[in-house]
């Protein structure tokens, strides 16, 4: 008898110390989609819910795709704005991917365009160090700044997808901008019923770079 309760013990206690020893399993941390662009991806004027980010989130649940989308746009930023405060959003949510939309204020504030590639330039950089794969929203600027600036201006979103080799969206307002029905009053930002167009331009150049869960 005292045998076989000495035997039953160690087995109870072989099977603690397998459960014990046993790694413990961790669901994998979802990949992180960044957003990093100013007013137009920053839901301005509209309820946060309506904008493209959150729509760009409940359409990757919805296709099967597990990431988490992380909205770092700032209404007004620009382009030194952003890149002086990037690092920090890479080191704090290391994504696996980041839309960088930003340019439209430099341009509406006639900086230097010199200036606003080399920002651009400098964001894109800093990503790709970090690992992340890069998608560039361009934006176009209205006629009335003139020709040359809008020419050069639109020029260095496309010079940049080539050096860098990055998918552009070569106008994220294309269907939108021209439109008075889909633009707040100010003329300026589009609102919620612009949004759903906003994520169809940028879809096409997102959906490549997604794995699915």
């Amino acid at each position: 008898m005292f045998r076989q309760c000495h035997g039953l013990r160690s087995c109870l206690c072989g099977l603690l110390l397998a459960l014990l020893w046993q790694p413990t399993l961790h669901a994998a941390p979802q990949p992180t989609i960044l957003v990093f662009g100013d007013s137009i991806s920053a839901a301005y004027g509209i309820r946060v819910e309506e904008g493209w980010v959150s729509l760009l989130q409940k359409k990757l649940a919805s296709q099967g795709y597990g990431y988490r989308v992380v909205n770092a746009s700032v209404s007004g930023e620009t382009t030194g704005g952003g890149l002086a405060r990037l690092p920090r959003a890479l080191e704090q949510h290391r994504p696996a991917i980041l839309i960088l939309e930003l340019g439209g204020n430099d341009a509406l504030r006639g900086l230097p365009l010199a200036d606003v590639r080399s920002n651009l330039d400098g964001m894109i950089r800093k990503s790709q160090a970090a690992g992340a794969r890069v998608v560039l929203a361009g934006m176009r600027m209205p006629p009335n700044y003139g020709p040359r600036y809008s020419q050069e201006f639109q020029a260095i979103y496309s010079d940049l997808s080539r050096e860098h080799r990055v998918p552009l969206i070569p106008f994220v307002l294309q269907d939108v901008a021209l439109d008075a029905t889909l633009m707040q009053a100010d003329g300026i930002h589009p609102n919620a019923k612009a949004q759903p167009k906003l994520l169809s331009a940028i879809w096409p150049r997102l959906e490549p770079l997604l794995e699915q869960s």
